[in-house]
């Protein structure tokens, strides 16, 4: 008798074991689920119990200017508000905006927010990220937190224009004895078509980064090294014909060899000069470009 009683003690603590196992389980995997409906962000949520992001949704396109809203407790702000950023796939800020309480924030209760972003884009649609940060008065790192949604960014249908781009043949410049001369000979216009904005020149230069080629435009010998990691144009300014653009390119890509520098340079040059009122180029930081 007493060897059946434990007999079956054994078998209830081994029922129980397997039934707490799987509940912990099932709330576990159910916690994940409900987390990453609520904040769509693109790496596992850590914050899902402190901001859920309502529009937009997960890889949503969207089209300036556009309404996010959600709700966060009111310790992801700080007077009643915390910002928002806009980066393409290589981090480079698009927009940025703030985002505000839409009741008392100071509460640990979920609060709804709102922001208008507003953004402009060069080509008809961008992946893009879109990153929530709380707002962190410390300063501290380990006091920051954030979200980020990827979404497609969409123009507004307005008018359009046609440009060309400065892409690069080898086969077109060679000498008699078949060496590349690595020269402008090389240089290939392609047309595209960018929005009629108020920055044309900016706005197609940035499309000439995104090296964006077509697989019949290759097919004909046409390359290009752009997109480069990082790379990026931050300001155009254009005085009586000079026009000077300053880019980012915090990972050193334009440097290297004589040859490949110069094809860099030619393409963004000859993309700008398209543009009459364009007569020099000039780039920087000086060290931009260098063999």
């Amino acid at each position: 008798m007493k060897k059946i009683l434990i007999i079956i003690l054994v078998i209830v603590i081994v029922l129980a074991g397997v039934v707490n196992w799987y509940l912990f389980v099932y709330k576990f995997n159910n916690q994940l689920v409900v987390s990453s409906q609520n904040a769509t962000t693109t790496t596992p949520n850590d914050y899902g119990d402190l901001i859920q992001v309502e529009n937009p949704q997960l890889n949503q396109t969207i089209q300036s200017p556009f309404a996010i809203t959600g709700k966060a407790r009111g310790n992801w702000f700080f007077e009643a508000s915390f910002p928002v950023e806009l980066v393409d796939l290589f981090g480079n800020t698009i927009a940025h905006t703030i985002a505000t309480a839409q009741d008392d924030w100071m509460t640990t209760d979920f609060v709804l927010f709102t922001a208008n972003l507003n953004f402009d884009i060069a080509t008809t649609t961008e992946k893009a990220i879109l990153i929530l940060h709380n707002d962190n008065p410390s300063g501290l790192s380990e006091n920051e937190k954030e979200i980020k949604i990827p979404v497609i960014l969409k123009n507004a249908d307005i008018g359009k224009r046609p440009v060309q781009l400065f892409y690069y043949n080898p086969n077109l410049d060679k000498d008699i004895s078949g060496n590349i001369l690595c020269s402008e000979k090389g240089l290939v216009a392609i047309e595209r078509q960018i929005p009629i904005t108020q920055t044309p020149i900016q706005d197609t230069i940035k499309l000439l980064l995104k090296g964006e080629l077509t697989s019949q435009e290759k097919a004909q010998g046409i390359t290009t090294e752009y997109p480069l990691k990082g790379f990026a144009l931050q300001v155009a300014s254009l005085n009586n014909g000079v026009l000077t653009l300053t880019f980012n390119d915090p990972n050193n890509q334009t440097v290297g060899g004589s040859c490949r520098v110069g094809i860099l340079w030619f393409q963004i040059e000859a993309t700008a000069k398209q543009f009459p009122e364009v007569s020099e180029v000039k780039f920087m930081p000086q060290e931009l470009f260098q063999p």
